[in-house]
């Protein structure tokens, strides 16, 4: 049995908690609720989007997914919970993560300009992917 699979069922959570864990935590993407609820219904046929949309609420009041907002668009789900910045390309809305060492020079800067006491800081790349460059 995958050892991801185990850590998954052995938190106590509903077949319907579990299934949408396991989707994010499978993907290599930052899904919106509709990708969540799409793939969980091959895990868990079904399963309805508002258990879904439930269920990724609880997760992550339970710390177990991370949920980063872009704007105005649809929220993602992130399976990665340590701090941690994005790029994100313009065209065709793909995230990739990246880990940066902020200096804390931006840190106090962004602080002093926005009157802020800062907790903490993320970057957000914006540019064109690898794929839509050519």
């Amino acid at each position: 049995m995958n050892h991801a699979v185990e850590d998954i069922e052995n938190l106590g959570l509903t077949k319907q908690r579990q299934a949408v864990l396991r989707v994010i935590r499978e993907s290599e993407k930052h899904l919106t609720a509709n990708e969540v609820f799409e793939d969980a219904r091959f895990v868990l046929p079904g399963i309805s989007f508002a258990t879904v949309y439930n269920s990724l609420r609880y997760l992550k009041q339970e710390g177990l997914i991370g949920e980063i907002q872009f704007g105005l668009d649809a929220n993602r789900y992130d399976r990665n919970l340590s701090q941690h910045d994005h790029a994100i390309c313009n065209k065709c809305g793909k995230i990739v993560d990246m880990e940066l060492d902020v200096p804390t020079e931006l840190i106090d800067s962004a602080a002093d300009i926005s009157s802020f006491k800062a907790e903490s800081i993320e970057l957000t790349l914006r540019g064109l992917c690898s794929e839509c460059r050519i």
